[in-house]
């Protein structure tokens, strides 16, 4: 492998990084969001079948 590549590979697993942790924290908001306005029902129930 050549060094471009492997920079090409570090700066591609940095960004899928960064973007995992924000996926994951639109997704914790939006959980915490529907729970704090009364839609934590619908979230459970689709939770816990």
């Amino acid at each position: 492998m050549s060094d471009l590549e492997e920079q090409e590979d570090a700066a591609y697993e940095a960004y899928r990084a960064q973007r995992l942790r924000r996926v994951r924290v639109v997704a914790w908001v939006a959980i915490i969001a529907l729970i704090a306005t009364g839609g934590g029902s619908a979230i459970f129930a689709l939770l816990f079948p």
